[in-house]
């Protein structure tokens, strides 16, 4: 017999440079409270990331029993991170969903960042109620990706280390955070955006762009600026997708959730 979803869970983003979380109302995907975020330290260890997601988590003070997910800026497959790119390589080939439900003392569910962020955007954003191709870039420290087709998210797509014709991967040539390392205009972005969306766009042609990450919420000022044959649309959940789409996910692991209340 189907199990209906759980009311709240914690859902927590880990960034290069931040890491947030906060309950989530998983009937709306409205954050319940004001988020938490401590700042990412450079090269931490594993132990000491996990520290910091328990230190989230035990600020809500909520029961233990309630769903927990964690975002993770890197694959994922059964708990298991394949590589890393923006926090320490001491996480390849960790179990890290063991090693935080551990230190947490309740169980935590890992996903990738974007995967989760595509899932709340599929659920409650911007792709709600759309069939076909739905492609999720995120804008950060790197670049994440989520492919949801008719609502099924096919996960750890990784689309940010795909080779562009210059033989620079897209991240490392068109992350937000290279704009601001290179103090580049948005027009001077746009147009490295540009190679990316073209080479995305050849491979999977999807019916629509969706563009997350916290510069999302400055999408009129780039997006104009770059030209694709499907739309483009900001994340109408922005910055608070990777949090809202770990809380569920996790609830529906927990759970087994199918129907709603």
């Amino acid at each position: 017999m189907a199990k209906k979803l759980a009311k709240v869970a914690i859902g927590v983003d880990i960034g290069g440079t931040g890491i947030k979380g906060c309950p989530v109302n998983l009937k709306t995907g409205e954050f319940i409270g004001k988020r938490k975020r401590i700042p990412t330290p450079p090269n931490a260890a594993p132990e000491e990331i996990a520290d910091i997601v328990k230190t989230i988590v035990d600020h809500f003070e909520l029961p233990t029993d309630t769903p927990v997910g964690v975002t993770f800026p890197a694959p994922v497959v059964n708990g298991v991170v394949l590589n890393m790119a923006n926090l320490s390589k001491d996480f390849i080939g960790m179990n890290v969903a063991d090693l935080f439900s551990k230190v947490l003392e309740r169980p935590v569910v890992v996903f990738n960042d974007a995967d989760a962020a595509g899932f709340a955007e599929a659920r409650y954003g911007a792709a709600h109620g759309r069939n076909g191709t739905i492609m999720v870039l995120t804008l950060g420290t790197g670049i994440g990706s989520a492919l949801v087709r008719n609502g099924v998210l096919v996960p750890n797509t990784e689309l940010g280390h795909i080779l562009l014709d210059n033989g620079v991967s897209a991240e490392n040539f068109a992350a937000n955070s290279v704009r601001e390392k290179l103090e580049l205009s948005f027009e001077d972005w746009a147009e490295r955006l540009q190679k990316v969306f073209t080479t995305v766009e050849n491979l999977f042609s999807p019916d629509l762009f969706i563009i997350g990450g916290g510069i999302s919420k400055k999408s009129d000022q780039f997006l104009p600026m770059i030209t694709t044959r499907a739309p483009i649309a900001p994340a109408e959940l922005l910055n608070t997708a990777g949090i809202v789409g770990a809380a569920l996910s996790a609830a529906i692991i927990a759970r087994g959730e199918i129907t709603e209340e």
